[in-house]
């Protein structure tokens, strides 16, 4: 059933530029759908209007925001781009001052893209959303841009810096190839599982290899499907699940293959050392929903300290370069344990700044993103 209490999106103009391999009024209708808007033609009458001017390309969120406020248009540098058009309201002057022919924006709220205000908190990140003109010549920089846009401002220091710009290439020859962001998503498990296997029986540099392409790929898929349009609930679901189990399993393959290369454990200390990896990734994940339920945010961006330490908290990337880094010195086992030391300093840490939200929110004191 079509929810008419949201503005049905209708692009205004034509432009023969291409983002990602696609028209950019595929594209841009594409992302629409994903923010839950209506694109296919129809019926006008009765129906507010999200307008967009296919001048220019734009973070999505500025659509969420116009979306949501009926009676506003965004301007920028005077131009409109996109306008919410309530359905009693004559859309032809916007439509007209889109399109270059005079035409007239009075009557709606102006929002400036250098100054109005906007919430990124869905990413994490305290940045201006773009707003750029869209010039067959200037695509590369506005694909630069987007990408950018769909990136987490607070996650891992090797996701943040290390394969942000190869991961971009990645994303663009992947979205020009036709190839589906959950295709990368099977891809990458396939490579999860045989990092699992080639851990298991010793051979660790293969793992390593397999492993560090699934957590490159792991980047793509997500900025792909944000990129392209291309979110589905099932995607979410497939990567995100891949990305919440497979950790343990990996550690505990880690583990297995010290046997085999020379370096084992003593039965009873290697379960222990296991069970702490595990019940601390566990512990640490249900600390981080508990905070969402109680504050609404994730405790990752409560504090700017927080935002630091998740840099290197004990998830999979930074626990990654402590084996690889004892790999190189030849210590395999020492690394497991260092990633088991980690784990409970995380947890420790995660543990303290949950209850001192905790004691915060009693004091009557507001709990409130440092993003915000």
């Amino acid at each position: 059933m079509v929810d008419t209490s949201r503005p049905l999106f209708v692009p205004v103009g034509s432009n023969p530029a291409r983002l990602f391999g696609m028209d950019c009024e595929t594209r841009a209708c594409r992302i629409a759908a994903n923010a839950g808007f209506e694109t296919a033609p129809g019926e006008f009458a009765g129906r507010a209007r999200l307008l967009a001017n296919m001048d220019f390309a734009w973070d999505p969120a500025w659509l969420k925001l116009i979306g949501s406020r009926p009676g506003t248009v965004l301007v920028s540098n005077g131009a409109p781009v996109l306008a919410h058009i309530p359905a009693a309201m004559n859309a032809g002057p916007v439509e007209a001052a889109m399109l270059g022919g005079g035409g007239s924006l009075e009557g709606l709220e102006q929002l400036d893209a250098e100054s109005a205000e906007v919430s990124y908190d869905e990413l994490r990140k305290r940045e201006r959303p773009f707003v750029l003109p869209l010039e067959p010549e200037n695509t590369g920089r506005i694909e630069r841009a987007a990408y950018d846009a769909s990136y987490k401002g607070v996650t891992d220091a090797l996701t943040l810096y290390l394969w942000r710009k190869p991961a971009f290439y990645l994303t663009r020859w992947a979205a020009e190839a036709g190839i589906t962001p959950n295709a990368i998503t099977g891809f990458g498990a396939l490579l999860c599982v045989l990092a699992f296997f080639y851990f298991w029986f010793g051979d660790y540099w293969l793992g390593i290899a397999a492993g560090f392409i699934f957590m490159v790929l792991d980047t793509v898929d997500g900025k792909l499907a944000r990129c392209t349009g291309a979110s589905s609930k099932w995607g979410e679901v497939f990567d995100h699940g891949i990305d919440l189990v497979h950790p343990p399993f990996w550690y505990w393959a880690w583990a297995h293959g010290l046997g085999a290369y020379g370096r084992p454990l003593e039965p009873v200390y290697e379960t222990m050392l296991l069970a702490a990896i595990v019940a601390g990734y566990i512990a640490q994940r249900v600390i981080e929903g508990l905070f969402i339920a109680r504050f609404r945010m994730h405790i990752h961006v409560w504090r700017p300290i927080d935002s630091r330490f998740r840099l290197i908290t004990a998830r999979r990337n930074p626990n990654m370069v402590i084996l690889v880094v004892a790999l190189l010195l030849g210590r395999p086992d020492t690394g497991l344990e260092l990633v088991g030391a980690w784990t409970i300093v995380s947890l420790i840490f995660h543990m303290v700044r949950l209850a001192q939200a905790e004691a915060r929110a009693w004091r009557g004191a507001p709990v409130v993103s440092w993003l915000a």
